[in-house]
C-alpha cells in the first residue's frame, strides 16, 4: 500500500490574485476577471486553487506591484495555507516577480506565464509543440533578470582578446536565441510539409467553414455534435488547442447533398500573450483562408458582450477584415431561463446571420445548418474558355467538377463552355 502512495502526484497548493487597478479608466468587472483566472488555473494539471482574491489598487508599485502593507498581508496569508505558487492575473514585471517571490518565497507566474504553461500541456501536434516552446523562450528571454542571482560573474576568455569578458544573462540570452533560431528552422520544414496538406486539400472543391470564439464557449461541443467527431470538449478553457478539421455533408436547396470543410480552433480569451497570437498566427490561417467563419458565443455568460469584443480584436489582428462573411452563433441557450430563452431566440430570428443554438440539446443546429448550406447556393455563370492541349491537367479538372458542357478540339488546344459557380471559377483561375 505503501508503495501506491509513493506515485500519488502532489498537486501544488496554488493562490489567484486579480489586481484591480481603480485608476484604470478600461478596468472590467473585476469579479469577471477573478473567475476566468481561477478556470485558468483549472486548466493546469496538478494544480490546486485553495483561494483566491480581488486585490483593489489605486496604481501600480514599480518595484513590488502591490503596497507594502498588502505585501506584508498576504505574506500572512499565503505562509499560512503553506502556498507554493501564486498566479497574478495580469502583467507582472521581471523586477516585480523577482521581488514579490523574494517577499512571499514561493513561486509567482502572470497571467501570461500561466497561459504559455496551459498551451504547452495542450499542444499534441509537432507545429503546435514548436510554436508554444518559441512562444515561451521569447517570453523567458525578457525575464532572464529574474531567473538568475549570478549575474555579477563574468566568463571571460585567456585574456588574448581583452575585455571584461561574457555575463552570464548574456551567455543565457545568446543560448535562447541559438535555440529559438534551431527552432524557426525545424518549424519551417513543418509548415512547408502542411502548406503541401492545404494546397492538395485546395484542389478539393468544399469551401471552408471555421469555428472561432472566446475559450469554452462551445465549439468543440458544436463540432462534435455536427461531424459526430471525438475532439476533446471539456467546460475548461483552452481545452482544444491544435485545429482540427472534419468533411461535412449538409443538403442543399434541391435536396442534393453540399460538401464543406469545418474547422475547429483554439479559444481566444482576453490580454492573449502578444508571443502567442503570433506564434499561432500559421495555425489560424484556416481561419483566413475560410469561406464563412462562425462565431460562437456564450450567450448565457454575462461576459458574452465583452468577449465578443475580444474576439473580433484578435481576428483583426490577425488579419481578418471587418466584413470577412461571418454567422454569429449564440450558444449554450439551453442555459437561460425560460423568459431570458424566449427572448434570445426572438432577437437571434430578428437580426440577420444570427443563429441561437445549444450544441448539448441540439436546438437551433438545424436551422444553422441549413442557412450555412443556403449561403454556398450560387448563381451558375457560362464561360467560354481556350484550354492548350498542355493543359490537360485543368481541363481533367473542369470534367471532375461535371461543369463541361461542350467540348470541341481546335487549332489552337480544347474550345470548352462551362457552367460553373464563381467559387469554382476562382478555384479555377487560382491553377497552376
Amino acid at each position: 500500500m505503501a508503495e501506491l502512495y509513493e506515485h500519488e502526484v502532489k498537486k501544488t497548493r496554488a493562490w489567484v490574485l486579480h489586481p484591480d487597478i481603480t485608476s484604470d479608466r478600461d478596468r472590467r468587472d473585476p469579479q469577471a476577471g477573478l473567475e476566468e483566472a481561477v478556470a485558468l488555473a483549472a486548466a493546469l494539471p496538478d494544480l490546486e486553487v485553495i483561494g483566491s482574491e480581488i486585490v483593489r489598487l489605486p496604481k501600480i508599485q514599480p518595484g513590488h506591484l502591490f503596497g507594502s502593507g498588502k505585501i506584508e498581508e498576504l505574506a500572512q496569508r499565503l505562509e499560512a495555507e503553506e502556498i507554493e505558487l501564486v498566479l497574478v492575473d495580469g502583467p507582472v514585471t521581471p523586477v516585480q516577480q523577482r521581488n514579490l517571490e523574494k517577499d512571499w518565497k514561493v513561486k509567482l507566474l502572470d497571467r501570461t506565464g500561466l497561459i504559455l504553461e496551459i498551451f504547452s500541456d495542450r499542444a499534441r501536434t509537432r507545429e503546435g509543440v514548436l510554436q508554444v516552446e518559441m512562444a515561451a523562450l521569447s517570453y523567458q528571454r525578457t525575464r532572464l533578470v529574474r531567473a538568475w542571482t549570478h549575474l555579477e560573474r563574468q566568463r571571460g576568455g585567456l585574456g588574448f582578446v581583452g575585455g571584461p569578458g561574457e555575463t552570464q544573462i548574456e551567455a543565457d540570452r545568446r543560448a535562447i536565441d541559438e535555440h529559438l533560431t534551431r527552432l524557426r528552422r525545424q518549424l519551417e520544414k513543418v509548415v512547408k510539409t502542411r502548406e503541401l496538406h492545404r494546397a492538395s486539400r485546395a484542389k478539393v472543391p468544399f469551401p471552408i467553414v471555421a469555428l472561432v470564439g472566446y475559450t469554452n464557449a462551445g465549439k468543440s461541443t458544436f463540432f462534435n455534435t455536427v461531424t459526430g467527431a471525438e475532439v476533446f470538449a471539456k467546460d475548461m478553457l483552452f481545452a482544444t488547442l491544435d485545429p482540427t478539421m472534419r468533411q461535412l455533408k449538409l443538403k442543399d436547396a434541391h435536396g442534393g447533398d453540399r460538401e464543406i470543410i469545418l474547422s475547429d480552433t483554439v479559444g481566444f480569451i482576453s490580454n492573449l500573450p502578444t508571443q502567442l497570437v503570433a506564434a499561432f498566427r500559421a495555425t489560424l490561417e484556416e481561419v483566413l483562408d475560410a469561406d464563412l467563419i462562425l462565431h460562437v458565443r456564450d450567450i448565457a455568460s454575462e461576459e458574452s458582450e465583452t468577449q465578443k469584443e475580444d474576439v473580433l480584436k484578435i481576428l483583426n489582428d490577425l488579419g481578418i477584415k471587418d466584413d470577412a462573411p461571418m454567422f454569429e452563433v449564440w450558444n449554450k441557450i439551453d442555459l437561460l431561463d425560460p423568459e431570458a430563452h424566449a427572448a434570445r431566440m426572438e432577437r437571434a430570428e430578428a437580426e440577420e446571420d444570427v443563429f441561437a443554438i445549444s450544441a448539448v440539446t441540439g436546438e437551433g443546429i438545424e436551422a444553422l445548418l441549413a442557412a450555412i448550406s443556403a449561403y454556398f447556393e450560387e448563381d451558375k455563370i457560362e464561360r467560354d474558355l481556350l484550354l492548350p492541349y498542355a493543359q490537360g491537367k485543368k481541363r481533367a479538372w473542369l470534367f471532375e467538377e461535371g461543369v463541361v458542357l461542350n467540348e470541341e478540339m481546335v487549332e489552337d488546344g480544347y474550345a470548352l463552355k462551362v457552367l460553373w459557380t464563381p467559387r469554382q471559377e476562382k478555384k479555377f483561375r487560382e491553377m497552376t
